[in-house]
C-alpha cells in the first residue's frame, strides 16, 4: 500500500492553466500500478490522485510557483471532518462545546479554525472527504459516535441547538447594515439584556452614529454586542480582540467569561494573554496552511498554551513545530546607550474636539521605543506628525519610513515585483528580512489576506533607507508565530542596523517581547492626549498597567506574560508591591 498523502494546489499561484512552460501537469512524480499520478484536469489545472501518489513531493519542489503541496498524512489521522474540493484544504477534528465553560482555540492563520466554526453552526454540513456524493449529518454522527462531538451534531441535526457567531471580520458591518449603532442593535436583541451589554461594553456614546461611521474597535465591539444580545446554546467569538486596546480587550474577556456561567462558548484568538485570562480550556490547531489542519484533544488553559508554544502535543505524543515559541525571562534589557540620537520638541496637535500634547523626547540609534495606550488617544497621529504627514511645522532631520495603521496597497503585481520596485538596501534585505514573506513572493498584491499583507509592509518598512523607522500597529492579522517572528525581526533589523524603530501595538506580549524604552499615552480617549517622553521599559510597563488596573506576572515555564485573574492572592500581592509586569511565576 502506498502512504496516504494530502496533494493541494494553489490556483492562485499555479499557471497550468496558461500553458505553464514548467509542464508541471505532465510531471509524474511517482508510478504506482502503472497508474500516473498526476493527470490535466477538465479545466487545465494539474489533478493529484492522492491513492496512488507515493508523497515522494518531487512535483512540488518542480514547481517554480510553490503552487503544489504534498505532505505526508499524520498517521493518527483517518477521514476529514470536511474537504472543500478535490486536491483542497481537509479539515480533521473539531472544537468541542463544553457546558458553562469557554474553550480558547489556538493556531495559525489559514488552518481551518473558521471552516471548523461554521461547521458548528450549521451553515457548512461536514463531507467527511467525500467530493463524489453528498453526505448529510447522519452520517457524520455516526463517523464521530462516542466522541465528545456527537451531542453537538445530533442537536445540530434535530435543530435542538442554536449557535450565535462572531465572525472574524468585522468591516463588513456596514455594507450589510446602513443606519445607526442603536437600530443594529435593537434590531438584532433576542434576550432583552441589550442596555446591560451597552453598559460593559462602554457603547453609550456612539449609539446614535451611523454604522458606516465608527472605526475598527468600535465595529468590533458593536459585532461582540450583537452576539451577547442573541438567544443561543453556544457562543462562538472568532478574534474579538482585534482593533482594541489593551484594556477593552480584558473587558470584553470578563463579558464573556460571565457569559459562560450558564452557556458554552468558544473563542478564537492570537493574543495569549486574552485566551490565558478567559479560558477554562484550550484546544490546539496545527497542520499546514492551506493544506490540512487538525484539533487536538481538549486541554487545561495553561497546558493547552505551553505545548503550542513548545510544538508538541504531549497526550497526542505529536510533534508539529520543530522550535520552541520563548520569551525573555529576564528584566527588561537596559536602554540603549547610543551616542547617536535624534530630539524631537514639545508640540500640540489640535482637531476638532479633540487635542494631543506631546512632551519632548529623544531617540537613540540602535532602540525600540514602544508606545501604549487607549484607542482614540492620539497615537497614529504622534506617528503620522513624525512620518511628517500630519504637520510640515514639526520635522525630524531624518529620513522616515513608515508603516500605517491601516494599509491599501492595491497593486496587480505580484508581491516578488513589488518588492523589486521598492527602494530598499538590498543587502539587509536578503540576510534578514526576505526570509519573512519569501512564501508570499509568487502571489498577487490584492490577492494577499490581512496577515499577508501586514507582513509584506512590515518587511518593506523595516527594508527601506531610514534612519528612523515607524510602525502602526503590526501585529494586527498576524497569529502568534507571525507575531513572535515579526518581533524578533524588528529588533534585530533595529539593532544590526543601528536605526530607531517606534512601534504602536496593543500586544502586551510584543511590546514586552520587541522594546527598550515606553512611550505611555494618557488622556481621555477622543477629547485629549497626553505623550508622555520614553521610559525605561520595568517604569513604563508598570505605569501603564497601574492605570490599567490589570498585573500580569510571567509563567516559570515559557517566560510569556500571564494575565492575573483579577482579586486573585497573585493580583493581590503584585498590587501591594506596585509591581505590574514583572512578577516571575
Amino acid at each position: 500500500m502506498s502512504k496516504q498523502t494530502i496533494a493541494v494546489l494553489d490556483r492562485d499561484k499555479c499557471v497550468a492553466g496558461k500553458k505553464c512552460s514548467y509542464e508541471c501537469i505532465n510531471f509524474n512524480p511517482g508510478v504506482r500500478m502503472g497508474k500516473e499520478t498526476v493527470v490535466k484536469g477538465e479545466d487545465g489545472y494539474p489533478e493529484f490522485d492522492e491513492e496512488d501518489c507515493i508523497g515522494c513531493e518531487i512535483s512540488a519542489k518542480k514547481c517554480p510557483f510553490d503552487a503544489v503541496d504534498i505532505v505526508n498524512k499524520p498517521q493518527e489521522l483517518d477521514r476529514p471532518v470536511h474537504q472543500y474540493g478535490k486536491n483542497s484544504f481537509r479539515l480533521y477534528r473539531l472544537p468541542v462545546p463544553l457546558e458553562e465553560s469557554v474553550v480558547g482555540i489556538i493556531g495559525p492563520n489559514g488552518i481551518g479554525k473558521t471552516t471548523a466554526l461554521k461547521v458548528l453552526s450549521g451553515e457548512i454540513t461536514p463531507n467527511l472527504g467525500e467530493l463524489e456524493k453528498t453526505v448529510d449529518l447522519k452520517e457524520a454522527i455516526q463517523y464521530y459516535r462516542g466522541k465528545e462531538i456527537q451531542k453537538h451534531l445530533e442537536e445540530l441535526k434535530e435543530k435542538d441547538v442554536k449557535v450565535a457567531i462572531k465572525p472574524q471580520t468585522v468591516n463588513k458591518l456596514p455594507k450589510m447594515f446602513e443606519g445607526k449603532v442603536k437600530e443594529l442593535l435593537e434590531k438584532t436583541e433576542q434576550k432583552n439584556n441589550l442596555k446591560e451589554v451597552i453598559q460593559k461594553l462602554e457603547l453609550e456614546e456612539i449609539l446614535e452614529r451611523d454604522l458606516g461611521s465608527v472605526s475598527g474597535g468600535e465595529l468590533q465591539k458593536i459585532a461582540i454586542a450583537a452576539t451577547l444580545i442573541k438567544e443561543a446554546d453556544l457562543y462562538c467569538f472568532d478574534e474579538p480582540t482585534s482593533f482594541l486596546d489593551v484594556k477593552q480587550r480584558l473587558k470584553v474577556a470578563r463579558v464573556i467569561r460571565e457569559l459562560a456561567e450558564n452557556n458554552k462558548v468558544i473563542v478564537v484568538e492570537h493574543d495569549l494573554g486574552v485566551v490565558d485570562y478567559l479560558s477554562d480550556y484550550t484546544q490546539v490547531v496545527y497542520g499546514k496552511k492551506g493544506t490540512y489542519g487538525v484539533f487536538s484533544n481538549v486541554k487545561s488553559s495553561r497546558e493547552g498554551i505551553n505545548q503550542f508554544l513548545e510544538g508538541y502535543l504531549t497526550d497526542e505524543n505529536i510533534r508539529f513545530r520543530k522550535e520552541s515559541i520563548t520569551f525573555e525571562t529576564r528584566p527588561p534589557s537596559k536602554p540603549v546607550k547610543s551616542k547617536e540620537k535624534t530630539d524631537y520638541p514639545e508640540f500640540t496637535k489640535k482637531y476638532p474636539g479633540f487635542q494631543l500634547d506631546v512632551e519632548e523626547g529623544e531617540l537613540r540609534n540602535g532602540e525600540v521605543i514602544g508606545i501604549l495606550g487607549p484607542n482614540a488617544i492620539g497615537k497614529t497621529t504622534f506617528i503620522k506628525v513624525l512620518a511628517g504627514e500630519e504637520d510640515p511645522d514639526i520635522k525630524l532631520d531624518k529620513k522616515i519610513s513608515y508603516k500605517p495603521q491601516y494599509l491599501k496597497m492595491k497593486s496587480k503585481k505580484t508581491v516578488k515585483q513589488l518588492v523589486n520596485s521598492q527602494e530598499i538596501l538590498e543587502q539587509v534585505f536578503d540576510l534578514r528580512i526576505k526570509k519573512f514573506i519569501e512564501d508570499l513572493y509568487e502571489k498577487n498584491i490584492n490577492n494577499l489576506s490581512g496577515g499577508e499583507l501586514q507582513r509584506v509592509a512590515i518587511a518593506l518598512a523595516l527594508a527601506r533607507p531610514s534612519d528612523v523607522c515607524l510602525l502602526d500597529e503590526p501585529s494586527a492579522f498576524l497569529d502568534v508565530e507571525r507575531r513572535v517572528e515579526a518581533s524578533k525581526l524588528i529588533r534585530k533589523v533595529s539593532t544590526d542596523r543601528e536605526i530607531t524603530t517606534l512601534v504602536v501595538d496593543h500586544d502586551i506580549t510584543l511590546v514586552d517581547h520587541v522594546s527598550d524604552r515606553l512611550m505611555i499615552f494618557e488622556g481621555k480617549p477622543g477629547t485629549k492626549g497626553k505623550a508622555r517622553s520614553p521610559v525605561p521599559m520595568e517604569k513604563g510597563m508598570n505605569k501603564f498597567l497601574e492605570k490599567m488596573d490589570i498585573t500580569f506576572r510571567r509563567d516559570p515555564q515559557t517566560g510569556r506574560p500571564r494575565a492575573n485573574k483579577p482579586g486573585s492572592r497573585k493580583d493581590r500581592e503584585q498590587k501591594k508591591n506596585r509591581n505590574y509586569f514583572y512578577a516571575s511565576n
